[in-house]
């Protein structure tokens, strides 16, 4: 490692990433950021951890707010998480969802874009949880989770297709572990059943670290 090295990670995503209705030091972007801190302690460099993330957000609004938040603090690596407000529909938009899926696939091309222009030489995304949130969301016949599930495809896409994005299947690697304990998604969500739970904020801090971890341990070298 070289010694006085500085390392810029960002957390840019919605409140699965802000740790909503749960104490911040119990969240999955804490927890990783207090294992950076103790690495870089060890290993004699620096890391900055940032977390740009903001409850209810969608790829639209993140577009908006990041050239204040992002590009003009620039970073070494990013971590991107979004979509669980963009599948989202209200009444207001009469059956559409918040953002339609051609504008979340290229908003998350965007984003990527954005982040690598300004510096960013590693750039996660990941697919969010799968929820045991089944409600039809009116005036449609679409259930929630059906269309998490269809947005998580759309990440997956974006992924496979760039070779400049590192990629974390969350949604595959939870429901496989759920499936070796014999849980359903409510098990790491809140009542809300979106959410997540304090199981649910170490499940993704088990199954995101070990990679961001690596990856700011090489850009430190």
């Amino acid at each position: 490692m070289k010694p006085g090295k500085t390392v810029h990670v960002v957390f840019f995503g919605d409140s699965i990433c802000v740790g909503q209705r749960i104490s911040p030091h119990k969240s999955w972007v804490h927890k990783i950021s207090e294992r950076l801190a103790n690495e870089a302690e060890a290993n004699c460099f620096e890391v900055v951890v940032s977390n740009a993330s903001v409850n209810g957000d969608t790829t639209r609004l993140a577009l908006e707010r990041m050239p204040f938040c992002v590009q003009s603090h620039p970073c070494d690596l990013i971590v991107i998480q979004f979509g669980m407000n963009d599948c989202n529909l209200w009444k207001t938009d009469n059956g559409l969802p918040r953002v339609t899926p051609r504008a979340f696939e290229a908003n998350l091309h965007e984003i990527a874009d954005r982040a690598k222009a300004c510096g960013a030489r590693k750039i996660f995304i990941h697919t969010n949880q799968p929820t045991d949130k089944f409600v039809v969301m009116p005036p449609s016949n679409t259930r929630y989770q059906d269309n998490n599930r269809a947005y998580n495809e759309i990440i997956r896409n974006v992924a496979s297709g760039r070779d400049d994005l590192i990629f974390t299947d969350i949604e595959s690697q939870i429901e496989t572990r759920l499936a070796e304990l014999g849980q359903t998604p409510a098990y790491i969500t809140l009542p809300d059943l979106i959410h997540l739970n304090e199981k649910g904020h170490e499940l993704y801090f088990e199954i995101t670290c070990p990679s961001i971890s690596g990856a700011v341990m090489e850009l430190a070298r």
